[in-house]
């Protein structure tokens, strides 16, 4: 199982797409026209060998917009879980009431999302690429980036090491999260955590009046020091060793 890729939500994804090519040296790799059924737009920016995703609504009526006004702003948005089976993991989660509001039809990719509310407030994914035994390899197959991704490496970022996200019940939600993906929490110096094969989520109390949602990023960079150097002279808000893009505090880190 491991954290393959997140999404923030954005009023326009270029200027988005702009800032985390100035401090991480991301790359879009691909603009998926399949997304445009949900009322939304967006751009796929490899990092490593995973990604990050950045939607904007373009219909009122959208989910994503309704999102976009309930946080108030650009935000984080989803998180996206890569294993062997998603088909097991919808019919294990849907046994348990978490309920679906989006499946794949096809046979070459499937996924599963499934709604915020029964997911601590954070819109999930489990996803899979039937047939690629090597799916836990770092530059494994992945359709939602395209077929040309490769040939978009970012200079200076090597992956997306964890995402953090927030509640007004910080264990309540990891407890739940624990049961979506099956997996133990343990406590750590960032507090909660579930550790996956590659990738942690933790979960943090509120750092914003919503109180919901994706609000932190570590990504593994060469750099970390020149990271937030190019973040300011970017004019972008940098604070305790990590930089805000999209209403996300995104923290370069050297593993």
């Amino acid at each position: 199982m491991r954290l393959r890729q997140i999404a923030f939500i954005a009023h326009a994804t270029d200027p988005i797409a702009h800032q985390l090519g100035q401090v991480f040296g991301l790359e879009v790799g691909f603009r998926d026209p399949g997304v445009e059924f949900f009322g939304l737009r967006n751009v796929v920016m490899p990092v490593g060998g995973e990604f990050l995703e950045v939607v904007a609504p373009f219909r009122d009526d959208a989910s994503g917009a309704r999102y976009l006004a309930r946080r108030g702003g650009d935000a984080g948005y989803m998180v996206i879980i890569q294993d062997a089976d998603a088909m097991a993991h919808r019919a294990r989660l849907e046994k348990l009431g978490v309920r679906v509001i989006a499946r794949s039809r096809g046979d070459d990719y499937q996924y599963t999302h499934f709604h915020p509310a029964d997911c601590a407030g954070v819109l999930m994914s489990f996803d899979s690429v039937p047939g690629d035994a090597g799916w836990r390899e770092p530059m494994s197959d992945w359709p939602p980036a395209g077929p040309r991704w490769r040939e978009h490496p970012a200079d200076a970022a090597l992956g997306i090491a964890a995402v953090t996200i927030q509640s007004r019940d910080p264990l309540g939600a990891c407890e739940r999260w624990c049961a979506l993906l099956g997996r133990p929490a343990s406590t750590s110096g960032e507090g909660l955590e579930i550790a996956l094969d590659r990738g942690r989520i933790r979960f943090v109390a509120p750092v914003d009046d919503d109180g919901t949602g994706v609000v932190g990023l570590d990504v593994e960079v060469r750099d970390g020091h020149a990271a937030l150097e190019r973040a300011r002279a970017a004019g972008l808000p940098v604070a305790g060793g990590a930089v805000q893009i999209c209403g996300v505090v995104m923290r370069p880190v050297v593993i």
